[in-house]
């Protein structure tokens, strides 16, 4: 097991690396690059020269991409020119990380909680009007956007009915204590429930918003898979050995119908941090997805580098921790 943790974070560090590379070169390319952002309307040709020169933009591309990995290395990203103006980089993205940490927590948690288990009941009634629901529940969670779903949420459950807030990560009128940036934790921390519940409000509909793709994928994963593992020779033998249902649909089909699901699991945190963009402007959720475009409409390089490189390395680390716990639940996997 270790010498697999090991290689797995070997080849962790060498996509960093090919990642890093890659966001230089591109932030460089964009038309204009970060001397026309940062000057703006006062840009003039001695301007231009002189922040070309502050910041090193005149030197090789391999001396550069030095410096940049030495900054990285350092958490310097620079200040931000158009998201928090003034603020550095790498404190926008600390100040907003909490709250899209929570949205995709939220979207995860209802992905899962519906997705495994209407999935393993719908293969265990295949052809019923459970299953048929399902697919029909699954196929549009994938086919319609995003946004739309998004809107969606918002007119019927907060702007017609009022069930729950239109936007926000916390309503105004709560006054909260901040301990670590994360409101529903804050809460519970801080025994101040009101806090929490209204947190949890708000994250309801966009979670449901985001969720919707990765519910639709985990179920119809979770139902091939348990449609493909019950119809196997070992099944037909623990049943013909006398073993009880609950510990042959327990220790033998959920268990075995679980690997894929573990490692599509892994790869909708990628969904998840590209929806997030969509849903948090839709409902006004300060997180890095909002941050995120309007750091791409300022042309705020710094927050894009950080913002980028940081979604990239939480996808990236998520999957090593995908295939370590494969490895744990299928010991075979660690010699490959």
């Amino acid at each position: 097991m270790l010498r697999y943790t090991v290689r797995r974070l070997l080849q962790l560090v060498l996509v960093l690396v090919v990642l890093s590379l890659l966001l230089f070169l591109w932030l460089r390319s964009l038309p204009g690059g970060p001397v026309t952002a940062m000057l703006g309307d006062r840009s003039t040709p001695d301007k231009r020269a002189e922040l070309t020169s502050v910041l090193g933009l005149d030197q090789p591309l391999m001396v550069q991409y030095g410096k940049f990995l030495g900054r990285v290395a350092h958490g310097n990203f620079g200040q931000s020119t158009g998201v928090a103006p003034g603020d550095s980089a790498i404190g926008v993205f600390a100040d907003r990380f909490p709250a899209t940490v929570e949205l995709a927590i939220g979207a995860l948690l209802f992905a899962l909680v519906f997705g495994i288990p209407l999935g393993y009941l719908a293969a265990r009634r295949r052809g019923g009007w459970l299953d048929n629901a399902g697919v029909v529940t699954s196929l549009l969670g994938v086919a319609v956007p995003v946004f739309f779903l998004a809107f969606l949420l918002k007119y019927i459950f907060a702007v017609k009915l009022g069930w729950l807030p239109p936007s926000g990560r916390q309503s105004p009128d709560i006054d909260a204590t901040r301990v670590t940036g994360f409101f529903v934790l804050d809460g519970l921390l801080t025994r101040e429930w009101d806090a929490s519940w209204d947190a949890v409000k708000h994250l309801i509909l966009p979670s449901i918003a985001l969720g919707t793709i990765p519910f639709a994928v985990i179920f119809r994963i979770t139902r091939s898979s348990v449609l493909d593992v019950q119809n196997e020779d070992f099944i037909r033998t623990a049943e013909a050995k006398g073993l009880t249902n609950r510990t042959i649909r327990s220790r033998h089909i959920l268990r075995n119908a679980l690997l894929p699901v573990v490692t599509v699991t892994g790869l909708q945190v990628g969904a998840l941090l590209a929806g997030a963009v969509l849903t948090e402007k839709v409902f006004a959720f300060p997180g890095l997805g909002e941050a995120l475009s309007i750091a791409f409409t300022k042309k705020d390089y710094p927050v894009l580098q950080v913002l980028i490189l940081a979604s990239a390395t939480t996808f990236v680390l998520v999957n090593m921790l995908v295939d370590l716990s494969y490895a744990v639940i299928d010991p075979r996997i660690r010699t490959s």
